[in-house]
């Protein structure tokens, strides 16, 4: 009996030891399951500036992506910022869009485009990129109002709270006055290079570059399906943004002016229609005109038009209301657009001006007014003899078909063609004149 104890006493230790084994080797070997795997990704790219043509891809990609059954969306982001109102609906689409998100940062994420990228479920970047530098600026190149950075500070602090990131770090990337001990002093915006975002907490993965960022997702490069921008949706991110919003407006405000100082239809009418056709096509393109918006500037312009016919002003009025209708409701934004048609208009203002001054209004107004003025006061005003016009030679100044405007003696003068057509720059002889009738001939070119 007692040869049998000792015996027991090994058996029972061997027993405990195999279970401790066991636990610990359940205890440390890593969990069975593995990362979750993805049989659907795609690739989007962010880049450039920030604007609302941005936000119309951005919106048309994420339908596409859940048309196609996707349940991983790469945004591939590198941008200096832009438009915080853009943002703010970008960073609206990633938070309700039912697909896993990942930002991945390579070079740049700054100012809006941190705010989209800590919308995201991930953040993965890679060594020399950066993001932060969150204050937004006006268009002076000023730091916005205290009220405005304010409101903005707190969406960024509640973007990073969506994942549990620190939103003191996401504060300080918006707030000048903000101190954070270590990273950054007062009178300064806080940005953050790879590492130091990965051991702040806002950067969840720190990869070499592309290859290694699919292979840690588990995500053969063959079968990541990129969506990328049309040539339609290029076209719209480029004419709605602000700088060059404005720019078309004052192209084609000025163009319709200077068109007013030359004869004829010319180069000025021309760039005016391209203009106007740009700012609606982008705008159309980006989902924010349509064919309303499109229909009250033609209206408008028809109306100016019939002004001359039909002079007056109500029905000049109502075409400039039209107009400028159709162009602010084509904005993305009203107050946007009636400040880039409050900045074109002002310019219009000036190019005016400076034309009237150098030409006078007579150059202006010489196609839609009378040059004689009948007074009661001043009694019957006879019309200018013009007899003495006859076989003088001169130019044609407009295109005859058959009426027009002819150069003689260096004198503008109305004039009709003696048959078919005549082009402008002719060389042309008055053949007949009865009172205020001038008829003009093409003149023969002596060899």
């Amino acid at each position: 009996m007692y040869a049998t104890r000792p015996a027991l006493r090994r058996v029972r230790l061997l027993f405990s030891l195999l279970c401790l084994m066991m636990g610990l080797t359940m205890f440390l070997s890593p969990p069975t399951t593995t990362a979750k795997s993805y049989h659907k990704a795609v690739w989007i790219p962010v880049d450039s500036t920030i604007e609302r043509g941005l936000e119309s891809f951005l919106h048309r990609a994420f339908a596409e992506a859940q048309e196609q059954q996707a349940d991983l969306v790469i945004l591939h982001i590198n941008t200096p910022g832009g438009e915080v109102n853009a943002a703010d609906q970008i960073g609206q689409l990633i938070r309700q869009s039912p697909i896993h998100v990942i930002a991945y940062i390579d070079n740049q994420a700054f100012s809006a485009g941190t705010y989209i990228a800590l919308n995201a479920n991930e953040i993965i970047m890679t060594p020399g990129s950066s993001m932060g530098a969150a204050t937004p600026i006006d268009l002076a190149g000023n730091a916005a109002d205290i009220k405005f950075i304010s409101g903005w500070s707190n969406k960024m602090k509640a973007a990073a709270e969506l994942n549990k990131r620190n939103p003191e770090v996401a504060r300080a990337m918006v707030e000048i006055d903000t101190e954070f001990p270590g990273l950054k002093p007062k009178g300064t915006v806080l940005s953050l290079d790879a590492q130091q975002a990965k051991k702040l907490g806002y950067a969840d993965e720190v990869v070499s570059g592309k290859e290694e960022l699919l292979a840690k997702l588990g995500i053969q490069a063959d079968s990541l399906q990129a969506i990328e921008p049309t040539g339609g949706e290029k076209v719209a991110r480029f004419v709605t943004s602000p700088f060059v919003m404005s720019a078309l407006l004052v192209i084609g405000l000025v163009g319709i002016v200077v068109e007013l100082f030359a004869p004829g239809f010319g180069v000025a009418g021309t760039i005016s229609l391209v203009s106007f056709g740009l700012y609606f096509f982008g705008h159309y393109v980006a989902g924010f005109a349509n064919w309303l918006h499109i229909g009250l500037f033609v209206i408008g312009i028809l109306l100016m038009i019939l002004e001359i016919f039909l002079p007056g002003g109500i029905v000049g009025a109502i075409g400039f209301i039209s107009i400028v209708t159709g162009l602010v409701m084509a904005a993305y934004d009203t107050q946007q657009g009636l400040a880039s048609l409050g900045v074109a208009a002002l310019i219009t203002a000036i190019v005016t001006f400076l034309l009237v001054k150098r030409y006078g209004v007579k150059g202006l107004f010489n196609k839609f007014i009378l040059g004689d003025i009948q007074r009661n006061e001043e009694g019957y005003v006879a019309p200018r003899d013009q007899r003495g016009l006859h076989r003088k030679t001169g130019i044609a100044l407009t295109p005859l078909r058959p009426a027009g405007v002819v150069k003689l003696e260096g004198n503008r003068v109305d004039a009709v063609s003696v048959g078919g057509f005549i082009a402008a720059g002719t060389a042309v002889v008055v053949v007949q004149v009865e009172g205020t009738r001038v008829v003009v001939a093409e003149q023969e070119q002596k060899e």
